[in-house]
């Protein structure tokens, strides 16, 4: 729930070629008729991702994908580049689309999949060979170092909660269901990612086998996880996975996950994060973990929490992985954890760094890693060495995505963006402080479209809130700035609700795109963000309604009052998910502040979100109890009773409600109440439901018809 940042993407008509249905990509200038973002040249832009160092550093291979509107539907290619930024080319060119690149056989040849098939090619693109012949059924992989095994992702049959239809009924669409955990994100859960073994042989890849054969659980994990939660050991003879090994009702209101070893000559499965003994204690799937034993003191050294994403260390000798601490709470800290494989000791060396680390990698030492999180709005890069000593390596206002090594020895790679960038390479050298730091840009993949636009500035501003503490704000200019004139103005509402309002690139809550249409933003990280320490995250659990919300209305307060180019008789709230569920309840307590509000994807009535969400664990960890448990916690009490719904009497605003139909995260039937009893209220109210979209908006014209919706509503209620 907490990472509900709002992808989705498009391609300006003419920068890309149809052919039969197929986008065909043949890049070509893009002129502008106006310096104004629109939501077409948003979408234009293509989108860096999967990007690898070759093992003598002088390469990089890496993903774009592209969108078109007309054929409303999407186009990935594999490019490469030299480490200098120079020499940059796309390496495929036909109407398939290709992705997940990889460098394998010492840098020879990179692996690719296409059309659920892993494929090879020559760096230059020549020599393609298809390697597996699975029927298309490869979702990922991941080569072994010495190149003779892979590990291959493919979904098995599973019904183990939705049970299989008889035979002789082949048209039944019915689903009979026996326990929690039958849908997730978007699907009903009818199969299970799991990873199988194959051999590399002269004619190609083996159909592998399960090394979670029989076992009822999937691995990576629902709904985001992928390759980077298994890893091989340098030499080649285990793996290292992430499962959470539970289903059903046990399944939906946990969060532990635990990383396992295996050995591929024995089969030989270890856990890593508990010992063979552990029994966990009874958990009443009625109330929050907080309280209960399986998050006793005691109990922590068993990592009951979320263990994600391991790497072995150069040299062997240690796995790493991130691990949360407790169950139940997914938005606990992320911190870092060493493990020895000798001894089995565990150790914790980002005690010092009050905030999640989001990423990481080893150094060539196998003593040390360098790791991206977020710190007052902006995602950075830290390096931390085994005595748990901490040094920052860059401080921008910028959010580096993802971390890598660049070559044999300590030169980084990494994605960043900002709230006037998407994603580019770059290769950072670690130096001993910021200043001796050097980064460098690599790509610019969307440079030929950015430099006809005209960006907002972006400004901070620190605001006390109520209880006294300094609240971090980014202001957002419209790009055509005027400082004698005053301009309607938004109050972005976050969602997760524990997500960073750090410096993110979105194709759909962008705020460049509210700076082109002539809106000042104002985006605060209130209570319950990270990146201000784990006190200010955690305040937001039990507590909605409550500090939260008083810095929403702090942080547009002092814009109205203190910025003479916010016009304070022209705001409007804006948000989705958990800024959603904000929208609706300020509706009923804002107190004539705005003039319009949208809410996408946003909770309503949280009586009905308690047993209407998929994963129980985080409802419970945020309520404390079930609505109808008799002895209820104050928390619990007082979230159920500020339930949005229950304020719709004093609703007096114009809103809009955004849903998605295979949202199952937050049911549609919330965006639907909203909807219905505003227009009950005689409010003026739109509905725009997408009936084959999720919590996101990911299909092209979707995202163009949510864009115009979106300014539409609120050029009809702020710039009269």
């Amino acid at each position: 729930m907490k990472k509900m940042f709002f992808a989705a993407a498009l391609l300006l008509s003419g920068i890309h070629l149809i052919a039969q249905d197929n986008v065909k990509i043949g890049k070509q200038h893009l002129s502008l008729s106006s310096k104004q973002m629109t939501p077409e040249t948003l979408w234009a832009m293509g989108r860096v991702a999967a990007a690898e160092a070759a093992p003598d550093g002088k390469q990089i291979v890496y993903q774009v994908g592209y969108y078109s509107v007309k054929a409303n539907k999407s186009h990935t290619v594999i490019c490469i580049t030299d480490a200098n930024g120079k020499n940059n080319r796309q390496l495929t060119t036909n109407t398939k689309n290709e992705t997940d690149p990889h460098w394998i056989e010492g840098g020879k040849r990179i692996a690719y999949l296409s059309e659920g098939e892993v494929w090879s090619m020559n760096p230059d693109g020549t020599a393609r060979k298809q390697l597996s012949k699975s029927g298309g059924k490869i979702e990922g992989y991941s080569f072994s170092p010495d190149g003779h095994k892979v590990i291959l992702l493919k979904s098995i049959p599973f019904n183990g909660i939705i049970q299989k239809n008889p035979d002789d009924l082949p048209k039944a669409t019915g689903r009979l269901i026996t326990d929690l955990m039958y849908r997730h994100w978007d699907h009903y859960v009818e199969t299970i990612q799991h990873p199988f073994i194959a051999d590399v042989t002269s004619t190609g890849i083996t159909a592998g086998e399960d090394i979670l054969k029989g076992e009822p659980y999937e691995c990576p994990m629902e709904p985001f996880g992928g390759i980077e939660q298994l890893a091989w050991s340098p030499d080649s003879k285990q793996i290292a996975y992430t499962c959470r090994k539970k289903k059903g009702l046990d399944y939906a209101v946990s969060t532990d996950a635990d990383i396992y070893l295996y050995t591929i000559a024995t089969g030989e499965t270890k856990n890593l994060c508990k010992p063979a003994d552990y029994k966990e204690p009874p958990i009443d799937p009625e109330r929050t973990m907080a309280n209960q034993p399986v998050n006793a003191p005691e109990n922590l050294k068993n990592n009951p929490g979320y263990d994600q994403n391991p790497q072995f260390s150069p040299d062997g000798k240690y796995i790493a992985w991130t691990s949360m601490a407790r169950n139940g709470y997914e938005a606990d800290r992320n911190r870092l954890c060493v493990y020895d494989l000798a001894t089995g000791e565990k150790k914790y060396v980002t005690e010092s760094f009050d905030s999640n680390v989001d990423a990481f990698c080893w150094g060539s030492d196998s003593r040390s890693w360098y790791f991206i999180g977020v710190w007052h709005g902006c995602v950075n890069m830290y390096a931390v060495n085994a005595k748990g000593e901490l040094k920052q390596l860059t401080d921008e206002w910028a959010d580096f995505v993802s971390i890598a090594p660049a070559n044999k020895g300590n030169k980084l790679l990494a994605l960043r963006q900002s709230f006037s960038a998407p994603n580019d390479i770059y290769i950072i050298t670690p130096g001993k402080n910021v200043k001796e730091t050097k980064t460098e840009r690599i790509t610019s993949e969307n440079k030929h479209i950015i430099e006809q636009l005209k960006f907002g500035d972006v400004q901070q501003r620190w605001v006390k809130t109520t209880d006294g503490k300094q609240m971090l704000v980014w202001v957002i200019l419209p790009s055509d700035f005027d400082e004698t004139k005053k301009y309607p103005t938004l109050l972005f509402c976050e969602g997760g609700p524990q997500s960073p309002v750090s410096q993110f690139w979105s194709y759909r809550w962008n705020f460049q795109m509210m700076a082109a249409n002539g809106y000042v933003v104002i985006a605060p990280n209130r209570h319950g963000l990270p990146g201000f320490g784990q006190a200010w995250n955690e305040q937001i659990s039990g507590d909605w309604t409550g500090q939260c919300m008083d810095d929403y209305l702090s942080a547009i307060d002092d814009a109205a009052q203190n910025l003479p180019f916010v016009d304070k008789n022209r705001l409007g709230a804006v948000g989705a998910s958990f800024g959603g569920f904000s929208v609706y309840y300020l509706a009923g307590h804002h107190n004539k502040r705005f003039k319009a509000f949208i809410a996408h994807d946003g909770a309503f009535n949280l009586e009905s979100m308690y047993t209407d969400t998929e994963e129980a664990w985080f409802s419970n960890w945020e309520y404390d109890n079930a609505f109808w448990s008799k002895d209820q916690t104050v928390r619990a009490r007082k979230t159920y009773e500020n339930s949005p719904h229950k304020f719709v009497d004093k609703w007096d605003t114009p809103i809009l409600c955004i849903h998605g139909e295979l949202d199952y995260r937050i049911n549609y039937n919330q965006g639907m109440g909203a909807f219905n009893a505003a227009r009950m209220k005689g409010i003026p109210a739109e509905l725009l439901l997408f009936p084959d979209e999720n919590h996101w908006v990911l299909k092209p014209q979707n995202g163009i018809l949510w864009q115009r919706t979106f300014f539409n509503w609120l050029d009809r209620w702020l710039k009269k």
